[in-house]
Formats: structure tokens, sequence, C-alpha cells
């Protein structure tokens, strides 16, 4: 790019601040008006939410302020090419979306797009294609170099279904060509796709893997949505439950995401989930477990009540098996038993627990809900926790931003 087409698009900074989530909502229903096809690729459920719009226009607006210098967006370009990878994206995909943004660019400031501002918006966003598709590139390659790895979609069978709450049902699914899979980080995930006969369209969603790693299958445990108003994810998640039974076979893509578990850790560790997001730390701590790590691990958890608070048992059984391992338990409402084993009342308040350890060095890891996340992140860089020691885990489109 040149220093004139670098100052254009740090101009147009102001609008993406005021106009961007209007240009990226005009964006989405521009592409899946000429590209059909595309709504089997991306979330609908988000772009009903409006997560998906408000995630974009974020991107944009963080690739434009740093147009002279990309490279400090790597920890983004790096989630974003997990995602990628693990919906299938390739570098064809590319091409039809800048057809789009640009087209969207004149079509929303009208007049006010200038030949100059579309022609270094073109060149800006071919750069950002080459930046992520290269990254892509390499991802995908680390996937193929890897024992049993592939790329793309792999069918895989349905061998058990284990009921973990009165929620949570967990899904064992192993390659259907009786192959092995890819030992994937603690803390990945994995994405099916499902045909939805209600959308007549496929959907594509992400779930953890919840199981240590292991060369012959994965684990996904899955929530069951309730209520009046179930969205896509949800009817994904629903019909997980109600109609893929043992025998079925799905198709998944390798494990993708990087909110693992470093591989040289050698540190005390402390999990902090609320409700399902606590499926990715069942892998590490298993994996920990199994490690035998001499560092402490501490595990937070909140949950409505025991009926629905998942593997209960199991961790119960890791924490007597083990006295490098505590947990504090939250409920909303509990039992008078409850609170008699010491189980906390209301949601998860770090500030309630006494003598909770944080010894130098801890690395947090928070995943649930976005308020959730936002709460436990405030209350720990109030207790004077280092954010670099803090990593957090937003299911959907990443819209927080805390630092």
């Amino acid at each position: 790019m040149t220093t004139d087409q670098k100052n254009i698009i740090l101009a147009t900074v102001p609008i993406l601040k005021e106009h961007g989530v209007l240009l990226t909502t005009h964006f989405y229903g521009r592409m899946f008006k000429h590209n059909p096809e595309l709504k089997n690729m991306f979330n609908m459920a988000n772009q009903q939410t409006g997560k998906q719009q408000t995630a974009l226009a974020m991107a944009v607006l963080a690739y434009a302020e740093n147009i002279s210098n990309p490279s400090v967006l790597m920890p983004v370009v790096d989630r974003i090419g997990h995602k990628h990878t693990s919906i299938d994206i390739r570098p064809e995909h590319y091409s039809i979306v800048g057809q789009h943004l640009i087209a969207s660019i004149a079509e929303v400031l009208g007049e006010a797009a200038t030949a100059d501002i579309l022609d270094a918006w073109t060149v800006a966003y071919n750069q950002l294609a080459k930046l992520m598709s290269g990254y892509e590139a390499h991802l995908y390659q680390n996937q193929t170099d890897k024992p049993n790895g592939w790329t793309g979609w792999r069918l895989f069978k349905l061998e058990r279904k284990e009921i973990e709450s009165a929620e949570i049902c967990s899904f064992y699914l192993y390659p259907a060509d009786g192959g092995k899979v890819p030992l994937h980080k603690p803390g990945q995930y994995i994405s099916i796709k499902l045909f939805l006969p209600d959308l007549g369209m496929a959907q594509i969603r992400q779930y953890s893997i919840s199981s240590a790693p292991d060369e012959n299958y994965y684990r996904i445990s899955v929530k069951r949505e309730t209520g009046a108003t179930v969205d896509i994810n949800g009817m994904i998640s629903n019909q997980l439950h109600n109609d893929v039974n043992e025998g079925a076979l799905v198709e998944l893509t390798a494990p993708a995401g990087s909110f693992t578990l470093p591989d040289d850790l050698n540190a005390p560790v402390m999990f902090i989930s609320g409700g399902v997001g606590l499926t990715p730390f069942m892998s590490m701590v298993h994996h920990l477990n199994q490690q035998q790590t001499k560092h402490a691990i501490t595990w937070l958890h909140g949950c409505r009540n025991q009926s629905v608070h998942a593997f209960k048992d199991d961790l119960a059984q890791l924490v007597n098996s083990n006295n490098n391992i505590a947990q504090h338990i939250f409920y909303n409402t509990p039992t008078p038993h409850d609170i008699e084993e010491g189980i906390y009342e209301g949601f998860l308040d770090i500030n309630q627990i006494s003598n909770l350890p944080h010894q130098p060095g801890t690395r947090y890891f928070i995943c649930g809900p976005s308020v959730f996340i936002q709460k436990q992140f405030n209350d720990l860089k109030q207790l004077g926790i280092d954010t670099r020691d803090i990593f957090f885990e937003e299911f959907g489109p990443q819209v927080l931003n805390l630092n």
C-alpha cells in the first residue's frame, strides 16, 4: 500500500466507529442475497443476534486503525484463523467476501465513496486477505503434519451418549473410517455440521472437547437449550440431544482454537467456569492430572443447582485422589445439604472465598457467558492479578474487549 492509501484508510476510522455495524450488516445481507450457499457456512444464529456483525465491525475498525502495522493484530488473526479453519474457509472464499465488502462500502457511503477510497480499501482488503489466508494455510499445514491429522470435513460415528446432568449430555465420536485422530491441545474445540430440516440448510457449531487428549476419539458435552425462544445454535444442540443417536454419522473438522494450556506450563492454574463453560476445563484438568503436575490446581465453578452441575462426581473423585486439586462451588439455589457440604450460595464471587490462594505466576482461565467473564476478569484485576496471566474464552464471536 502507498502512504496516501494508508492515510485514506486512517481517515475512514471515524466513519467506521460511527457506522461500522451498519456497514457490516449491509455487507452480510448483500453477500447472502448473491451467494445464498454461504448461509450453510456462516452461523445464522449470530447473524440474527447481531453478534457477527458487531464482531466483524470491530475487526475492520481494528485493521483500519493499525493499517500501518497490521502485525500488532496477530493475536486477533490467530483467533480468527482458528475459527476459519474450523469451518473450512479456503482462499477462494476471500474473493467472494472482498467483492461484497467493497460493493457494500460503495453502497453505504454513496457519493462519499470516492474512487480513491474504494481503491484504497480494495488494496487494504487484498492485503488482509493475503495475511489471513497465508496464516490459515500455516494452520492447515500444522493439522496435516500431526500424526493422524486431516483438514476439511471428516465423517465420525457416535459410539456413545452419556448423560452428565439434567441439561448436558456427552457425545463420544470415533472416526467412521476406523482410523485414529490427532491429539488435541486441552481447551481446543471441534466443529460439527448438521442439516436443520426446519431451516432447510446446514449449520456449523463449535463445541469444546471435554476429554483428555486421546488418539481414538473426541468427546463433546452439549447443553440442551430450553425456553420459548431457542436460537439456531440451540437448535443444533437440541438436534444432537433429540435426533443424533448412537450409531449416527456426523461430519467434524480437526481440533482448533488457541484457548489452551501452554505446552511448557510450569505454574499453578486456576479455572473459573460458569455453567457449560466448564467443558474445556474438563480436558485441561484431566490432562494435568495425567501429567502429574506438582503445581496447585484450583477450580471455581458456578451454576444454578446440583441437577445441572455436570461432571460433579467426576471432579469430586479427582479432588479426593489428588491433593494438588481443590474446588469451590457456587449454586444459585443450593439446598441446606449443599450448604452443609460447603457449597456457596449465589453468583460465583471470588471475594467470598476466604484464603483463596493466588500464588505468583498462577495462570487464570475463565470460560462462560460474556457477563460472567466480565465480572471474573474485573474481580481478578481488583485483586492485583496481572491481566497478562488471565485468559478467557467467550463462546461465539468475541465481542469482549478486556484489558
